[in-house]
């Protein structure tokens, strides 16, 4: 229990984070939501995700493939993952493919049946987007996880 414990109180202090450094000097430009399995290795972790990005201009979807490597304690089953990012960008203009890129930040989850957790990152081009958590991932499974993540986001078809 103090091992769940320390896992929400991680995932609370990577949303709290994450909050304040989107929002400097961004804007919320949408919503990208991804579902897929990941595997863990007892050191790391990798989910593949398949991502649509919701725009807050109303814009038709954009798909995107996404894989996330995370590196630290991670032990676990294979699990079924669903996360849900506010994007934020320096500006509202942000054109088709352009969150395509690499992303890095910190992760934390626990689950033991239905699960949370929440992977805060910042990327894409020049460093200029920022994923802040919304209401954390949810996920199936049994597992424990902490540490840092990387992520590749594609322009899926």
């Amino acid at each position: 229990m103090i091992r769940f414990s320390s896992i929400a109180l991680a995932t609370a202090l990577v949303a709290t984070a994450t909050a304040a450094m989107a929002q400097r000097d961004r804007v919320e430009v949408g919503v990208i939501e991804c579902r897929g399995s990941t595997t863990s290795f007892i050191v790391g972790s990798v989910t593949e995700l398949g991502c649509q990005f919701r725009a807050s201009d109303n814009s038709p979807p954009e798909p995107y493939t996404a894989t996330i490597r995370r590196a630290g304690v991670d032990i676990g089953f294979p699990q079924q993952v669903a996360v849900a990012w506010a994007v934020f960008a320096p500006t509202r203009g942000i054109q088709r493919g352009d969150l395509a890129g690499s992303y890095v930040g910190a992760s934390a989850s626990a689950t033991v049946g239905i699960g949370v957790g929440a992977n805060a990152l910042i990327g894409g081009s020049n460093n200029t987007i920022a994923f802040q958590p919304l209401s954390g991932q949810a996920q199936t499974g049994l597992s424990v996880a902490a540490g840092i993540a990387g992520m590749d986001l594609r322009p899926g078809r």
